[in-house]
């Protein structure tokens, strides 16, 4: 068979840049490795984990807040296995949702791992040890990510875990320490935390959520640890291993004296890697990074002319919208069209409650620019939305060129901030400034106010409700 693209994987990049090219009349075929379509991010990554997140969610507000509502209930308790059972509902809903939108745009599909034999020519190996070989005219590489690991600590996928088992454990573990405070450790750690494990949090870098606004991380730190989760921030982990049931860590702390931590389970959630294992990439000779990752130009385009790549086997956030974004721009420019993507404008976004999200540059970044810039910020306890639904935690923050008022990032926590961030990434993409977003009339009582204010802060100095 013969193609004008052939996608290798998926997942979130993947299956959206097959649909764009099909949409934009291509003839495309995707190859999955897997037995279920979506990758990582729907069936051990974004989907099942916000499930989990929701369903802990539940119980620990009918647990921790329901009678300040005056709901009165007998001491709740739940099913762990139905709670698995309803994410693995979502995730079977979820890719075969993925799956009738290839037959939908006529997308063939094969199973079994991809490989290039040459730059137009692609191996797939089936489980049952057959193979058949089909060519495109372009080829897009989004084989997505794997979890990343110490080279010191062993993995046995039972008691020291990545976030994959972290989705399937058969029990909530009694004491889970986790290794790395970023996106992945904190919402895993948060849907056990919420259901009575104990959670400790081991943490290299100074602060967690290393890479977001210094004032977020902090924020969080704070809310979480009022939850009750512990963190030790600063903290180089030496050593991890296992005693029967018990798992021992190891580090050394700012100080530079050896602790040591004692739980039943460990999640070793130290970021991904691009996974690009099996690809026969030096068999058409397409060139790496050193940290592994595909080097690709501005049009995603590798040093092959015809092969592209996107999504976490190239550099910046792996997250899936981003994948999804490259998809598309891949798509698109093989179509002749001329796509573009802010990588600025990028919204990251962590799922703990209350919610994280962020956009566009922290101020350190702007600091370190030597840009002039001014910052306004809002609590989240001075709105009336949020005293009635008794999420008063967080801020909103944003940041403007002290010159020209426009918006250079807005970082969020608080109640449903991930959806809210969007309002901060539209205005930033036609260039608003912060009297523009202040002047905008905002629903009332909303959350969305607290951006009103922070960029009438920002503008001004003046935040009416403050």
């Amino acid at each position: 068979m013969k193609y004008d693209i052939i996608v290798i994987g998926s997942g979130p990049g993947g299956y959206i840049a097959g649909i764009r090219a099909s949409q934009l009349g291509k003839k495309v075929a995707i190859i999955e490795k897997y037995s279920t379509l979506g990758g990582t991010c729907t069936n051990v990554g974004c989907i099942p984990s916000k499930a989990l997140l929701d369903s802990s969610h539940h119980f620990y507000d009918a647990t921790h807040h329901f009678e300040e509502h005056g709901i009165s209930v007998e001491k709740p308790s739940f099913d762990f296995s139905k709670m698995i059972g309803r994410k693995d509902k979502i995730v079977e809903t979820t890719t075969g949702g993925i799956k009738y939108l290839m037959d939908k745009n006529n997308i063939d599909v094969y199973e079994g791992l991809g490989s290039f034999e040459d730059a137009t020519h692609i191996k797939i190996s089936k489980n049952d040890g057959s193979s058949e070989i089909i060519e495109g005219t372009n080829i897009i590489i989004a084989t997505g990510s794997k979890p990343s690991n110490l080279p010191f600590i062993s993995v046995d996928k039972e008691r020291v875990i990545t976030s994959t088992e972290a989705l399937k454990l058969t029990e909530v573990p009694k004491h889970l320490i986790v290794i790395g405070g970023g996106v992945i450790g904190l919402e895993l750690g948060s849907v056990y935390k919420r259901l009575g494990a104990e959670v400790t949090v081991v943490e290299y870098a100074p602060k967690i959520t290393p890479t977001m606004d210094a004032d977020v991380s902090k924020e969080l730190q704070k809310v979480l640890k009022k939850q009750g989760m512990k963190f030790n921030v600063g903290h180089g982990v030496t050593s991890v291993e296992r005693n029967g049931n018990d798992v021992i860590v190891k580090a050394n702390n700012k100080k530079g004296v050896e602790v040591e931590f004692k739980g039943d389970y460990c999640l070793v959630a130290v970021g991904r890697k691009s996974y690009t294992e099996g690809l026969g990439l030096e068999k058409v000779g397409v060139e790496v990074n050193e940290r592994g990752q595909i080097s690709v130009n501005n049009h995603l385009q590798t040093n092959i002319s015809n092969i592209f790549a996107i999504g976490d086997v190239v550099a910046g956030a792996m997250l899936a919208h981003k994948a999804e974004e490259e998809g598309v721009n891949v798509a698109e420019y093989l179509a002749g069209e001329k796509p573009h993507i802010d990588y600025n404008l990028i919204p990251g976004i962590v799922y703990t409650w209350p919610e994280v999200a962020a956009v566009g540059k922290t101020e350190q970044e702007l600091k370190d620019a030597g840009v002039d810039y001014k910052s306004g910020k809002f609590s989240m306890r001075a709105l009336g939305r949020s005293r009635a639904s008794g999420d008063i935690d967080g801020f909103v923050k944003v940041l403007a060129d002290k010159n020209t008022d426009e918006i250079l990032g807005v970082h969020m926590v608080g109640a449903r901030v991930a959806d809210l961030i969007m309002e901060a990434a539209v205005a930033m993409e036609f260039r608003a400034s912060a009297e523009d977003l202040a002047r905008i009339c905002h629903g009332h009582p909303t959350y969305a106010e607290a951006v009103k204010e922070a960029a009438k802060a920002a503008w001004d100095g003046k935040a009416l409700n403050a």
